[in-house]
């Protein structure tokens, strides 16, 4: 897949570039002109994500301190949310907003991740309060990531406020790597060979959030040399990206980990059978956390090495130090 207007990746950085909310990394932005850092994004994720941060509403000159927004609900423009001053309903920077996601484009581009500030009538993901008649609902997104998302729907996004969730916070970092992964296969030039490589390595990890998807993604590959590559590998990011933002279930795990399970039958012996089958059951009521079996896994692939599995992500996710299968 190749656009001549769009600049090549840089994948030499170790870290991978994630856009965030300002306030979150410390930043004296908010509109009291305090901030909302958080350890676990700075000091744990900062290791592996490149930051790239922006603050919609100091972008567009509200400066700090500034009168706060909230969206409302209007009856003209097809019922829209817009962003208006609480204090001084006139002063409305719902275009200037939107407008801003749309100017940030060439690096939103270059981005594999979002982490967003939760509630913010600019930023906030979900659930962000919108008023009618001064009647709040939860059921708004900020202005600047309803356009970001409109514009990159695959991107994965995630709010600071959610992360504090373990299965959450997994699916998140799983998204961001594996859409990284994605994005490096396109720049390199996709093929029928390269897109099979990389479903087959990602296929455990699919089957972990959805087996009905992840099958009827893996059977539309079998068509797909009839079919315009750039064309097919455009559908397959969206129903990819679609999938893995279904939250990964203890059932599909350990449907998983018994498959996975099978590759070692000629290889183990009739007591390592037995510990890796109660590991295995262990985790499935719930007394073990995913990481027992994950690991024992991997020790046994050391001692019986199979081409397939080495090839997999779904035993090596991501750096062992953002592994949160013990929380699982």
């Amino acid at each position: 897949m190749t656009d001549t207007n769009a600049k090549t990746l840089d994948y030499t950085n170790a870290k991978i570039a994630v856009g965030i909310s300002s306030c979150l990394l410390g930043e004296r932005v908010r509109f009291d002109g305090g901030h909302k850092k958080s350890s676990y994004i700075m000091d744990t994720l900062g290791e592996y994500f490149d930051y790239r941060s922006f603050c919609p509403e100091m972008a567009i000159g509200m400066g700090v301190p500034r009168e706060t927004i909230r969206l409302v609900k209007t009856e003209a423009a097809n019922d829209a949310h817009r962003a208006v001053g609480v204090r001084n309903p006139d002063m409305d920077v719902t275009e200037k907003l939107i407008a801003s996601a749309h100017q940030q484009r060439h690096w939103h581009q270059d981005i594999f991740g979002y982490i967003v500030k939760k509630d913010s009538p600019s930023c906030g993901m979900e659930r962000v309060k919108v008023y009618r008649k001064d009647s709040p609902h939860r059921n708004g997104i900020g202005l600047y990531t309803r356009t970001l998302m409109e514009n990159f729907p695959n991107l994965p996004i995630e709010e600071e406020g959610r992360l504090g969730d373990s299965i959450l916070r997994e699916n998140f970092i799983h998204r961001v790597f594996i859409y990284q992964r994605w994005r490096l296969l396109l720049d390199s030039g996709v093929s029928i060979k390269s897109l099979t490589d990389f479903h087959a390595q990602h296929k455990y990890i699919l089957y972990s959030h959805d087996q009905t998807a992840a099958r009827s993604l893996g059977n539309s590959l079998s068509n797909a040399h009839k079919l315009d590559i750039d064309e097919y590998a455009r559908s397959y990011e969206s129903a990819l990206m679609a999938l893995l933002k279904k939250t990964a279930t203890r059932k599909n795990h350990v449907n998983v980990l018994q498959h996975i399970q099978g590759y070692l039958k000629r290889d183990l012996d009739k007591d390592d059978k037995q510990e890796l089958v109660e590991s295995i059951d262990s985790y499935r009521l719930g007394q073990l956390p995913l990481i027992v079996p994950v690991t024992l896994l991997n020790h046994f692939f050391r001692k019986y090495p199979n081409d397939y599995i080495a090839n997999s992500y779904y035993l090596k996710p991501h750096p062992k130090e953002l592994m949160l299968l013990n929380s699982l």
